[in-house]
């Protein structure tokens, strides 16, 4: 068999993707684990490519096939150190790829890009958010912003899920990177009541969930829910859950089904984030995609929000959520934003012209690395 009619070998790692794929584990993921999910679970879709994903120890089998995709058991969160290293590195080897993808600075993004770098695989690096690109994560984390910086450099590409990291990460690393947009499955729209003012995420401290609280409390007229799942290290979560529900408009959910969440946005007038700073959201794409319009405090990459019409953004500023809100309320023109926002998520996150993007450089990637050989 020529080495061009050969499946191309991908592996992506994300230890917390597990519960993406299988749904009767209740543990924490985020928009990361969800980006490369979609990424793996279309890829495998073609049989020119065979794709593989390194996960956590979740208690399941060492290897499981799962929507097509060869799922690999390796870091157990509850052992040491070495050992999670030893069992990402052997894990690394269990998949046998060609291209290794990972998302997200930690030491396994320096182990991967190592491994790639002994065994002449090609590393792929995906970036998450935008303190990753503009120099926050270096400064704040010598040793692993060493270690995540060389892995950058080793990486064959970079990509980010906007402009404005292309520039940043140049500036802060002298790294050229590749702007491909989160890709998620676009179901037909359906038609629903809505009712609700939506806020859903970990309760990280960048994501500020204790100012969507507030933000109910200002409108104790309308219906408020909240999903917040404990964010991993969080000690203060019980005293938080506590506060949400003494509010009485707040509808509280700690977890809900990643399989279900789009009704939540489907019931919902409008989507609210609070975080400080982020990537792209994917909860950004799971509000247009349900013809949701977003409020949000900071977070507008690229100015999409109002390039397209479909929210609006406080810039920073936490009084003016209240106004945005009820601007959006007002004469139901949350109806028209969320129209727009359903236009824009089309034209940019359908994952099947995403994946497309993928594969013309992987394509490419596989030719470079027979030229090399």
């Amino acid at each position: 068999m020529k080495s061009q009619d050969k499946p191309i070998r991908i592996c992506f790692i994300a230890p917390k993707a597990y519960p993406l794929f299988n749904p009767e584990s209740n543990e924490v993921f985020g928009g990361s684990e969800v980006d490369l999910y979609f990424l793996a679970v279309e890829l495998a879709r073609d049989k020119n490519y065979q794709v593989s994903f390194i996960t956590a120890d979740y208690g399941q089998q060492p290897i499981e096939t799962i929507e097509g995709v060869t799922v690999i058991k390796s870091v157990d969160f509850d052992r040491s150190a070495l050992h999670g290293v030893l069992r990402v590195w052997r894990s690394l080897g269990r998949a046998g790829a060609d291209i290794y993808m990972i998302k997200t600075p930690s030491l396994g993004t320096f182990l991967t890009a190592l491994y790639c770098r002994l065994h002449r695989r090609v590393f792929l690096y995906r970036s998450a958010h935008t303190d990753h690109c503009d120099g926050t994560y270096l400064k704040r984390h010598r040793v692993l912003g060493r270690l995540f910086g060389w892995a950058l450099r080793t990486a064959k590409i970079v990509f980010v899920q906007n402009q404005t990291d292309i520039e940043n990460l140049k500036r802060t690393t002298g790294v050229f990177s590749m702007m491909v947009p989160n890709g998620h499955r676009l179901d037909e729209l359906r038609e629903t009541n809505r009712q609700t003012i939506l806020w859903t995420g970990r309760s990280a401290s960048f994501k500020k969930p204790e100012k969507f609280i507030a933000l109910a409390r200002e409108f104790p007229e309308q219906s408020f829910v909240m999903i917040c799942q404990r964010a991993t290290g969080d000690n203060q979560y019980d005293q938080f859950c506590r506060r949400v529900r003494e509010v009485p408009n707040l509808e509280f959910h700690q977890r809900v089904p990643f399989r279900q969440i789009d009704s939540f946005f489907q019931r919902a007038r409008v989507f609210v984030n609070t975080s400080d700073t982020e990537g792209f959201p994917n909860t950004f794409i799971q509000a247009c995609k349900c013809a949701t319009p977003i409020l949000s405090l900071n977070v507008n990459p690229d100015d999409f929000l109002n390039r397209y019409s479909c929210g609006v953004c406080c810039r920073g500023d936490s009084t003016r959520l209240a106004e945005g809100l009820k601007f959006m309320l007002d004469q139901q023109r949350y109806l028209q934003l969320g129209q727009n926002g359903r236009k824009y998520v089309l034209e940019h996150h359908d994952i099947k012209k995403i994946i497309e993007q993928y594969k013309k450089v992987f394509v490419s990637l596989r030719s470079q690395q027979e030229c090399e050989a």
